[in-house]
């Protein structure tokens, strides 16, 4: 009889299928999760950003040439970020749920067991409060784009913003769930300063919404 076959290793994200992705969230496994979600939010924003920016080339749009290429280069930047900070929250939350599952008989068993889990807590919170970094920058990338952009696309940057919002909203429950269990004093109030940005970059969103939802409605 033949040897059995393993079976075939997960694809990295990046190389998932739309539907794969979500065939994989919506499965009872640890990960991905909101986490990883988050992470994707912020890369479609960057995608969505270099988009616009790559409308926004030639002659009419020369007096802006710098800025518009610097915008392409940094949501570029941002979605191959964005693919990685999904992959790495993937990884982190999967070592939360190993080290929860390590033994706990004795008390030697319950420290080791508590450390990790404080470790693999704390190593958890840093993709969701990277990815809420990420939609900050993305966020100024929106701002300066909105009012030099090709305005045939002006609605994505709209959707760019709102993206971005959904990006550091998602994230920042993702960092709050696990700060409980975070012991270093200073990387938990590193994680609170994170999550503290969440409101401001929201509002700023909601301001470019208004803009390009005004200039459709003119």
């Amino acid at each position: 009889m033949p040897d059995e076959q393993p079976p075939p290793a997960e694809l990295p994200l990046r190389d998932e299928t739309v539907a794969g992705f979500l065939d994989r969230l919506a499965a009872r496994v640890p990960a991905p999760g909101g986490g990883a979600s988050a992470a994707l939010h912020a890369a479609q924003a960057a995608a969505l950003l270099a988009m616009v920016a790559r409308y926004s080339t030639g002659p009419k749009y020369e007096a802006h040439a710098a800025a518009i290429a610097r915008v392409t280069a940094a949501a570029d930047e941002l979605r191959d970020t964005a693919l990685r900070l999904a992959e790495d929250d993937a990884r982190a939350f999967t070592a939360v749920t190993t080290a929860y599952a390590l033994p706990k008989a004795t008390p030697e068993e319950k420290e080791a067991r508590s450390g990790a889990i404080a470790r693999a807590l704390a190593g958890a919170a840093v993709p969701p409060a990277d990815v809420i970094a990420a939609a900050a920058r993305l966020t100024d990338l929106a701002e300066e784009l909105l009012p030099v952009g090709n305005r045939n696309v002006i609605t994505d940057v709209a959707a760019a913003a709102e993206a971005a919002r959904a990006a550091a909203t998602t994230a920042r429950v993702n960092v709050e769930i696990n700060l409980g269990g975070v012991r270093d004093p200073l990387v938990r109030d590193a994680l609170i300063e994170s999550v503290a940005r969440v409101d401001a970059l929201s509002e700023r969103a909601d301001r470019i919404t208004a803009a390009v939802r005004e200039e459709i409605a003119a």
